[in-house]
């Protein structure tokens, strides 16, 4: 993995209905999206890059539309104390935005990862993208 996980600000641990939903979500789904839109439909290039790359891999995973819910936009910047959306979240540890997940999809450590993890997904398609982007 590229980025460590992120240490839980005072402000992630306070009563917050976003951030339990937060850490519910994360704690319920093995890979989830929080992104702006969804996987079938996503309403920025960097949302549609991660999801499409999701999607392609054949990664069964839970996405979240931010612009739904400005407390979720705000509140996951605020728990993994990352600015940017989409983040990815696999067997509930933070990953990256767009440009980590692209990195590691290219590098193989997004493959790596999800081995580890127990997460299924189409190896033959992962390998698709890298030759594609060689």
């Amino acid at each position: 993995m590229s980025e460590a996980t992120p240490e839980v600000t005072a402000d992630a641990t306070a009563d917050n209905p976003a951030l339990d939903r937060i850490r519910s979500l994360i704690g319920t789904n093995a890979v989830v999206l929080f992104m702006k839109g969804s996987k079938s439909m996503p309403k920025c290039g960097f949302s549609s890059r991660v999801a499409g790359v999701l999607n392609y891999m054949g990664v069964d995973f839970a996405d979240v539309d931010v612009l739904a819910d400005p407390s979720i936009r705000q509140g996951i910047k605020d728990f993994s104390d990352w600015p940017t959306i989409p983040q990815l979240y696999v067997k509930g540890e933070f990953v990256g935005g767009c440009d980590i997940i692209t990195e590691m999809t290219l590098s193989g450590e997004l493959d790596a990862l999800f081995e580890q993890a127990g997460v299924p997904y189409d190896k033959a398609a992962a390998d698709k993208i890298r030759e594609a982007n060689a």
